[in-house]
């Protein structure tokens, strides 16, 4: 139905790539993207070993044995492999390995070669235009342009870009200075709608997140995704409160979007404040989570979630999606 160079080169019938969220995106929703045509991303994340093995070991069970096999890939944030790479180099010496590793919120450079030396597609998210010729000097193969409308992490105030604009340009430099390199798009995309804008722009495909965070084989946590579907696009902001909260120290370009939810709204324009006494907060934050009470703990949604609905598995999901874009984009 598709045919564009993501499609092409990583052997998929829908050009999506599902998004590596971290403790959300397990080896089920991997799997299950790989199975649909999409290409699917264990959420490797903070690079903890025990939770990545788990989660690869699961998804590489799914498709054993299968063509989807070679749709399947693990994504990691490259701050926290300057600390510990452990779990990247266990992946890479399984013996079914990753046919893509996803880098961002760093330097991926000095991981550019033991991925090479693997044989898996170097990926690499930016969300501004300055990160650009590093990511291609490291050799990416395809870069993710993360526009400030996506959830979880990305780039912090006056620096976060629209992905409207950051596209578009990213598309024109890379046509200028690296041509053979892919260019995909994140943030916002939650329908077809969204996946055909993306190819207008410029982009071979798109990075999917918040949509598929919805999905039956996401293992977020029933009560966010709930509160996710109930909530419209105004409801989500980005800040560092939930970071703080939750004991993730991350450099300062970089911020979260999650739903605003009731504590949230309790320390906004006070984020000073909870860094220099967070410890009743954290224990408010504690319980929470493990009660499931999401008035207060986090829901790491962007601003896509208004356009959900429903939770159905992801093949369905990827086959809306893809069936829509192609329609409006007169390829049906």
């Amino acid at each position: 139905m598709f045919d564009t160079r993501l499609t092409a080169r990583l052997g998929l019938t829908s050009p999506v790539m599902l998004a590596p969220m971290a403790l959300s995106a397990g080896g089920e929703l991997a799997a299950a993207c790989a199975w649909a045509g999409a290409f699917g991303m264990v959420g490797g994340g903070y690079g903890d070993l025990e939770w990545t093995s788990r989660e690869w070991n699961i998804a590489t069970q799914r498709l054993k044995g299968s063509d989807s096999a070679e749709r399947i890939g693990c994504g990691f944030i490259t701050w926290r492999l300057d600390q510990d790479a452990s779990a990247l180099d266990w992946v890479l010496d399984q013996p079914m390995r990753p046919c893509a590793i996803f880098l961002s919120f760093g330097d991926p450079r000095p991981y550019a070669g033991r991925i090479a030396g693997a044989g898996a597609v170097l990926v690499c998210q930016i969300q501004r235009m300055a990160q650009l010729p590093q990511c291609v000097e490291a050799g990416a193969g395809i870069i993710v342009a993360q526009g400030a409308e996506a959830g979880g992490h990305g780039a912090a105030g006056h620096d976060a870009r629209s992905s409207f604009t950051l596209v578009p340009e990213v598309a024109d430099w890379l046509g200028c200075h690296a041509p053979d390199t892919l260019l995909l798009g994140a943030g916002g995309v939650a329908d077809g709608r969204g996946l055909a804008a993306m190819l207008m722009l410029g982009a071979d495909g798109a990075v999917v997140g918040t949509r598929l965070w919805a999905s039956k084989e996401s293992i977020a946590m029933q009560g966010a995704r709930d509160a996710g579907i109930e909530a419209d696009g105004d409801a989500t902001a980005r800040s560092g409160i939930f970071d703080v909260l939750r004991r993730k120290n991350w450099p300062q370009e970089y911020d979260f979007r999650s739903l605003r939810n009731a504590m949230h709204r309790e320390w906004e324009g006070r984020l000073e404040e909870l860094e220099s006494d967070p410890v009743a907060a954290r224990a408010r934050y504690d319980a929470a989570l493990q009660a499931g009470d999401f008035s207060v703990a986090h829901v790491p949604v962007g601003e896509g979630v208004g356009l959900i609905q429903d939770a159905p598995s992801a093949a369905e999901l990827l086959d809306r999606m893809t069936l829509e874009a192609a329609r409006l984009l007169g390829k049906a």
